[in-house]
């Protein structure tokens, strides 16, 4: 009998890549479709940044704008006068003696200039204090008297004033309250700079400046009422011999 032959059967078909093709076509779609969102988010994204960069802009411009400084905004300007009874608060020499801006004017003939440094003991400080000791005689030869100021404590200012053998007191201002009332408060200490004051409270100076900037202001300045001083003795020297001239000619 012969044998029958079967006939295998046909194996299912495999998934169809229909599906695939149908995704891959989606997908195509969906790019081509979605260059909007795309041009969007990388918008949002450089709108981001830019605003960051704004943002950061303008904390800079608010840290220099300030002068280099956080110091008040009421700060004298020359020419003004000040009520020396309340300004700048309390502060103490290098040896530890509590004073104010308002005493020491009262102390001087002429009126004060201090000058202001970032920090005792460092070059540019260092090269400043010794221009005015080396100036002291023709500085105070008008009557004013000469004082650093920083916001150093005062074991570094005597430290500072000792190694230098400095002629004239050092003022700490830990708190910066009087760095602050004459404009010098910077934003992370203090800023270098001069502030001249008469014995009436008008300001003669007052600047930020380099070791040899703020000297050179207060030659100038010093200078210019040195000179005023001796004009005055000598026109009263001159109207005194005219006086006695008058009266010889009388007798």
């Amino acid at each position: 009998m012969p044998v029958e032959l079967r006939k295998r059967k046909t194996p299912p078909p495999a998934p169809a890549r229909a599906s695939k093709k149908k995704a891959d076509s989606k997908t195509k779609r969906d790019a081509e479709e979605s260059p909007d969102t795309e041009k969007s988010t990388l918008q949002k994204a450089t709108e981001a940044v830019t605003g960051t960069v704004s943002t950061a802009g303008a904390v800079k411009d608010a840290v220099v704008g300030s002068n280099g400084s956080s110091s008040s905004s009421n700060a004298p300007k020359v020419g003004e006068t000040i009520n020396l009874s309340d300004f700048g608060g309390e502060v103490e020499t290098h040896e530890g003696q509590k004073t104010t801006l308002a005493k020491l004017v009262e102390e001087s003939k002429s009126g004060v200039v201090l000058f202001t440094y970032p920090k005792a003991s460092t070059p540019g400080c260092t090269k400043q204090v010794c221009h005015f000791r080396d100036s002291h005689t023709p500085l105070t030869a008008s009557g004013f008297s000469i004082y650093g100021l920083s916001n150093d404590s005062p074991k570094a200012n005597t430290t500072f004033h000792t190694k230098q053998n400095l002629n004239y007191p050092l003022l700490c201002d830990p708190e910066r309250s009087l760095i602050n009332a004459i404009g010098l408060k910077g934003a992370k200490g203090t800023t270098r700079g001069i502030f001249i004051v008469d014995k009436q409270g008008k300001v003669l100076a007052a600047e930020s400046g380099s070791p040899d900037g703020t000297l050179k202001v207060a030659q100038d300045i010093i200078g210019s009422a040195e000179g005023e001083g001796q004009k005055k003795t000598s026109n009263e020297g001159e109207g005194q011999n005219e006086t006695s001239k008058e009266g010889g000619e009388t007798a």
